[in-house]
């Protein structure tokens, strides 16, 4: 499923090759969850293996998938860009912690034949095109705050996600902070009730529909967009300022949230719409889920020496693929939490 995935994103071709070359080793961990940072992940996946001759074997399933699947057992790790809730924690055979991995953005992605020049939309806007209420693109609060762009007379038809995706969870989150129809109606969630629109699987299905059909607007996860070349526009943000999306205003949106993390944080935390002149208003963490209490010490060693790996120098080829690195202070409270994994030989 991977392969087939990957191969919708020009900046995967490569990863996707390396991961099932490495698919035809014994696995030595087994992980599956969220699309957001499959494009980074198989890239690391690759990368490992070289390294280390440590091979994982990663299933894009979406968030909902990676929770489904780390509960049951099925897998050596789970991933999603949805913090798990109490509930989800509760069903849990054990207690886990949420790793930051990294962060990236969710952009809106629009195919609109003509219009060269990056729309602006703002998040009230955002939620009454998902909400039905606005059809189309030629609307007036639409043509109002893009000056200089001719929008056609044409009906806008809304993509979501299908499957329980944390990419969802991102999006909906935004739209609950910044809509009280939407957080009353919908609400935010990693599967919600869409009033309108048609359906994709995972990040890679959304953006063949938006692709494929003028008119279409969608939702993804950044490296998507840029790398299949779609437009996508720039968000006004909590200071009033539209701002594209960039690893430089995902960077400012994380900033100022993780220097006010306490210590103890479990990382559980909504960093959409966030203070910040320069920040993009839809940025997250993704997260890899890991037990605090491995069930298979071997294993359980490769894991943790994997992910400090991915943390430290995987990180350097984060911004490459679109997404933005672990501030310094995170990576440090995440080596802390690591060390505190039980049943893994020090490294």
């Amino acid at each position: 499923m991977i392969a087939r995935v990957l191969r919708l994103s020009g900046l995967a071709a490569a990863g996707a090759l390396a991961f099932s070359s490495s698919c035809a080793h014994a696995q030595d961990l087994t992980g599956a969850g969220a699309t957001f940072p499959q494009p980074l992940y198989a890239k690391w996946i690759a990368d490992y293996a070289a390294k280390t001759g440590v091979h994982i074997n990663y299933q894009g399933i979406g968030s909902g998938g990676g929770v489904k699947n780390f509960t049951q057992g099925t897998v050596d790790f789970g991933a999603s860009d949805a913090p798990m809730s109490d509930e989800e924690i509760a069903k849990l055979r054990s207690p886990a912690y949420h790793i930051p991995t990294v962060l990236g953005a969710v952009v809106l992605t629009y195919n609109l034949p003509g219009v060269t020049k990056p729309l602006n939309l703002t998040g009230p806007i955002v939620a009454d095109i998902y909400l039905g209420r606005i059809t189309t693109w030629n609307d007036p609060r639409i043509v109002a705050i893009n000056t200089g762009i001719t929008l056609p007379k044409k009906d806008i038809l809304v993509v979501h996600r299908t499957d329980g995706s944390g990419t969802t969870y991102i999006f909906t989150d935004y739209l609950s902070s910044v809509s009280a129809a939407w957080k009353k109606g919908p609400a935010k969630g990693k599967d919600v009730r869409w009033p309108v629109g048609l359906g994709g699987a995972q990040n890679a299905g959304v953006t063949g529909q938006v692709k494929s059909t003028p008119g279409a607007i969608g939702y993804v996860e950044l490296a998507y967009a840029r790398q299949n070349k779609l437009s996508y526009a720039a968000l006004e943000n909590a200071a009033g300022i539209f701002v594209m999306p960039s690893i430089e205003s995902v960077t400012d949106a994380a900033a100022g949230k993780a220097a006010s993390l306490p210590a103890n944080t479990d990382f559980r935390v909504s960093m959409v719409n966030a203070e910040g002149k320069a920040s993009y208003p839809i940025a997250s963490f993704t997260y890899l889920l890991v037990y605090q209490t491995q069930p298979d010490p071997v294993k359980g060693k490769k894991l943790i020496d994997f992910i400090r790996w991915a943390i430290h120098d995987g990180q350097a080829v984060a911004s490459s693929l679109d997404y933005a690195p672990l501030p310094k202070n995170v990576v440090a409270m995440l080596d802390k939490r690591l060390s505190s994994v039980k049943n893994v030989a020090s490294k």
